[in-house]
């Protein structure tokens, strides 16, 4: 309770910041270690029965002889080369990129992270849309820090930006999206305050 009686939320000075989601990569991690397990225990069996009196195994003979004598400019040195680089890029690449890119976290609440699909933000706004009079075609785009909106139809754009706000404000998301209502006659509806104009990326899309 705060001096003045209004009554205060006890958990508002403690809000923490809602993390960034980063994809699993399930499969590609289960694929390397099937890799690595297959050419590892390969050769640690190869060179356990060379160790037990056994001759090598031909493959692997063959591997030696055609690394000792292919040079460097060889078109299959240099085309798995290539490969590797290729392969080692595209692992790099999922290593340090969160994927994920159609969700959008929500705030915390109660210790709990969850995050919402931009299609499903996309279902939201076109259900809240539709309840207002003088919409002949609505197409909506939502991306990864924006909202395009487009009307057709005697509505007033600034009507729906404003119902439309009040709808992305209610579904609490972590980092606000910026919206933006537009007319197909060219008019603008107004840009929401928030983060500078920046390009989308793959937005996901609802039409109502």
């Amino acid at each position: 309770m705060s001096r003045d009686g209004e009554r205060t939320d006890p958990g508002a000075g403690s809000v923490r910041k809602a993390p960034r989601l980063w994809a699993g990569r399930a499969a590609t991690a289960a694929m390397v270690a099937t890799v690595v397990l297959v050419v590892a225990g390969a050769l640690l069996y190869d060179v356990v029965a060379v160790r037990a009196g056994q001759p090598a195994r031909r493959w692997r003979a063959q591997v030696a002889d055609e690394l000792a004598t292919r040079h460097l400019d060889d078109v299959w040195v240099l085309l798995g080369a290539g490969v590797s680089v290729l392969l080692g890029g595209w692992l790099l690449w999922l290593a340090i990129t969160p994927g994920l890119r159609r969700w959008l976290v929500l705030r915390p609440y109660g210790g709990t992270d969850a995050a919402i699909e931009r299609a499903g933000i996309g279902h939201l706004l076109a259900d809240r849309a539709a309840g207002l009079r003088g919409i002949d075609h609505l197409r909506i785009r939502v991306g990864r820090r924006r909202v395009r909106v487009s009307v057709s139809g005697p509505v007033d754009p600034a009507v729906v930006q404003r119902q439309l706000r009040e709808e992305l404000g209610r579904v609490g998301l972590a980092r606000p999206l910026r919206l933006d209502v537009r007319s197909w006659r060219g008019a603008a509806g107004g840009v929401a305050d928030g983060a500078p104009d920046q390009p989308d990326d793959r937005a996901g899309e609802a039409a109502g």
